[in-house]
């Protein structure tokens, strides 16, 4: 358990490192921070003496350790285009983002699980066969085009939800939610409902098939034999097994909602880290893009180091010690 925990951390480490060399490589060759602060105006002498305080005249190993050294104290310099400290813009955004992605994953299993339980166990049925059709759907349709569906529906026609923005929200400290207001809900419905659909329908049809092949097997056949009741092999037997890879998809889908996030948040015009993203792309503000790139791919190590960890925990096999050759 302690080898295989520790070949994780290092693993996510070399992740981390190599993310990072990414990151900073942004500032070395996708435009000019000094040119950005102060324009185009800005005589050789400005340049010189800003250049030397932010440490760009300094050698590339000596910026790169810099760096690193700041972004594990989570600090990234100055936005270019707000004036501000990135670690600060990230901290008012991330609540937005991850309550989207939560209520999206939420959605997701709390749906999906079940209608794939459905679809396998009434495979054939007009009901089951109607599901795959509307999850083929879910699958097939970009995300943006849900969106504009789901905002024409509820929110021009129908008048019934807002279409952007993320309402009234309480603050807790630095965090802020919406979930505790009834406006901050309505906004939230829209963009977590557009959000969910692509995860609940690969959700649905995962754990349909995994579900049909768990209920062909040896055992389940065994289990019937000694008259168990459907629902114990379905759900005492069958599901329990069915899970055990739905794990580890549902926690890289967990990433995957909080990296692509990005569209959902800027056709709601959602206040998240997706939407600061996009803002920063298009003014290439450099320091925000590097921190969202070293967040989300430390967000994407941690869900998989507790993924690995929950599946080790889950499968027995893998906690099979191997046998050590020796004479």
């Amino acid at each position: 358990m302690l080898a295989f925990i520790l070949r994780r951390l290092l693993q996510a480490v070399i992740v981390m490192f190599t993310v990072g060399f990414i990151a900073f490589m942004l500032f070395q060759y996708v435009g000019d921070p000094v040119n950005s602060m102060l324009g185009q105006d800005a005589t050789a002498e400005q340049r010189d003496t800003l250049r030397a305080d932010l440490g760009l005249d300094q050698p590339f190993p000596v910026q790169f350790a810099r760096f690193i050294g700041n972004a594990v104290q989570g600090e990234f310099g100055l936005s270019l285009r707000q004036g501000r400290k990135v670690s600060a813009l990230i901290v008012e955004r991330f609540p937005a983002t991850i309550e989207l992605a939560a209520t999206a994953g939420i959605i997701a299993l709390l749906v999906g699980i079940p209608l794939g339980v459905y679809s396998a166990l009434k495979r054939g049925s007009f009901g089951s066969q109607l599901v795959m059709t509307i999850s083929l759907l879910g699958v097939s349709l970009p995300t943006f085009l849900i969106g504009i569906l789901l905002i024409l529906i509820f929110a021009v026609l129908l008048g019934w939800l807002p279409s952007f923005g993320r309402g009234d929200t309480l603050a807790f400290g630095s965090w802020t939610t919406g979930l505790l207001t009834l406006d901050g809900i309505k906004h939230l419905l829209l963009p977590a409902l557009t959000l969910s659909i692509f995860q609940l329908a690969l959700i649905l049809r995962l754990v349909r098939a995994e579900m049909l092949e768990v209920l062909r097997t040896d055992y389940i056949k065994f289990a019937r034999a000694r008259g168990l009741p459907d629902r114990a092999v379905h759900f005492g037997h069958a599901l329990k097994n069915t899970l055990v890879p739905v794990i580890t998809i549902t926690g890289l889908q967990l990433g995957g909602l909080i990296a692509f996030a990005i569209v959902t948040e800027t056709v709601f015009q959602w206040p998240g880290m997706g939407l600061l993203f996009i803002q920063a792309v298009q003014f290439a503000d450099i320091p925000v893009m590097a921190a969202y790139l070293c967040l989300i791919a430390l967000i994407f190590v941690v869900i998989n180091l507790v993924v690995d960890l929950l599946y080790f925990a889950v499968d027995p096999r893998l906690r099979i010690e191997r046998p050590t050759t020796g004479h």
